[in-house]
């Protein structure tokens, strides 16, 4: 018998797990390329990557989400609507929390290990061909995302899905994801990230997310500060699109706590939805669904015609948005949230004093070096009992004792703890929790964190 045919004997392993070393030896060749952390500001390189694979992005429509906060919930929310439409999907997120498969789902499940590796392949001789015509005119090879942008689009063509929901991973007008055309496209809120890249102000960032509008293209926009809104509205005039504007053109009505999430009530582009169950947690979570739905409404009827009710309880009540206030652990309760820059840290902050009955909260925090560590720590003082200070793997973690002594200074020494690894700072964070009722743990800071602390959580057995 075969590895593959014993594999094929046991139902919990079958083709995915046979296909395993293959695909970790594609997110090798990946990763060694140029990394997501140094994006070069051009399309041309993936352009011409999907010219030569027959621009598989064309093969479907594509609805395409930018924004600062909540692009990852807000693009799962529109993925999971229209898909209890009876519609094949596709969704390209970024960054996964522990398997790359993860930004690539298909049909609300993670591309699989076959699938991602037989894309790959056909591919990879692409791929080599732009490298070869890069390095001759003296340009960098395709970066990490360029090359997995391509490989995305790719797969969504062979699947094949009747629309794909794709995320920008950074700004907008020379992301890689900018080679397709957005039917409709969508912002979240918008605001101070990667200044080093997309600019100093809102104004700048927003001027590089509009890049995302096509021609005659549906513009849904959360509520948005002026200067940002202004280049929205600029942006849609200058390529004759129309703009819904939550707050004017839709709005969410009304969100109550309830158990395992929350109830919201949305005035939508063309009817009100009321009382639709949302297992999420957090206000930002049901703006975030504000907009999805009228993202839906604009794609499935031009903005004119209401969602099937049952339909779209369904999606929403079916909706997911790993490490967004997801609680992985009780006794005591764990809670991982993304929360990376100090709008996020803000939005959790509230969260966690509105949906959950918390006394004291210890937050385990690893951040990025590249994020305002220090107006995320004061967002998150607010709520803090104390600060478990720790760094994930990552290259660009800030070092411990750098951030510990930015906690210092905004909290006070009684209140900031060192470790020198995440399951140090969890595990010490659990054992403080688990000695008083109503504790919790925050694990938050950067994605990165919370792919270790998942990993932590089911190798000790206490992940919910």
């Amino acid at each position: 018998m075969s590895k593959k045919d014993e594999l094929h004997d046991d139902p919990e392993l079958g083709d995915d797990a046979f296909f395993q070393k293959d695909a970790d030896d594609v997110y090798r060749a990946l990763v060694l390329r140029m990394g997501e952390g140094s994006p070069q500001p051009r399309l041309e390189p993936t352009r011409r990557v999907v010219e030569l694979l027959g621009d598989p992005q064309r093969a479907y429509p594509i609805i395409h989400i930018t924004g600062t906060n909540g692009k990852t919930s807000t693009s799962r929310i529109t993925e999971s609507i229209l898909r209890s439409y009876g519609l094949r999907t596709g969704l390209l997120t970024s960054p996964h929390l522990v398997r790359i498969n993860e930004r690539i789902m298909i049909d609300g499940e993670p591309i699989t290990n076959e699938a991602f590796v037989t894309n790959y392949r056909d591919i990879e001789p692409y791929l080599d061909m732009v490298d070869t015509e890069l390095a001759a005119a003296g340009e960098p090879l395709l970066t990490f995302f360029e090359a997995f942008t391509a490989l995305g689009f790719a797969s969504f063509a062979d699947a094949p899905v009747d629309v794909a929901v794709i995320e920008v991973g950074m700004g907008g007008e020379w992301d890689s994801t900018n080679v397709g055309d957005g039917q409709v496209a969508v912002f979240t809120p918008i605001s101070l990230d990667h200044t080093a890249r997309l600019g100093s102000t809102v104004s700048e960032i927003a001027r590089t997310k509009s890049g995302i509008i096509k021609p005659a293209a549906v513009v849904v926009t959360a509520t948005q500060p002026a200067s940002a809104l202004a280049e929205l509205e600029r942006a849609a005039e200058l390529t004759e699109s129309s703009l819904a504007v939550q707050g004017t053109a839709f709005e969410l009505v009304s969100n109550t706590v309830a158990v395992g999430g929350q109830v919201i009530t949305v005035r939508g582009l063309a009817g009100t939805y009321e009382d639709l169950f949302m297992p999420l947690f957090g206000d930002h979570q049901a703006q975030n669904a504000a907009v999805a739905i009228a993202a839906v409404e604009s794609f499935l009827g031009g903005g004119e015609q209401m969602l099937v009710g049952d339909v779209l309880a369904e999606g929403i009540a079916t909706a997911t948005s790993p490490g967004r206030l997801q609680v992985i652990g009780i006794e005591p309760t764990v809670i991982l949230d993304a929360a990376h820059n100090p709008d996020g840290a803000l939005a959790l902050a509230k969260a966690i004093a509105t949906y959950f009955t918390f006394d004291e909260v210890a937050i385990v925090l690893g951040v990025l070096a590249d994020k305002d560590a220090r107006g995320i720590v004061s967002a998150l003082a607010t709520v803090a009992e104390r600060f478990h200070v720790t760094a994930s793997h990552s290259d660009r973690a800030i070092p411990v004792d750098d951030l510990a002594a930015i906690v210092l200074e905004l909290t006070n020494e009684d209140a900031t703890y060192q470790y020198d690894s995440v399951s140090q700072a969890i595990a010490a964070a659990r054992e403080w929790a688990g000695e008083a009722p109503r504790r919790g743990v925050v694990v938050t800071g950067s994605i990165t964190l919370l792919g270790e602390a998942m990993l932590i959580a089911e190798e000790e057995g206490w992940m919910r």
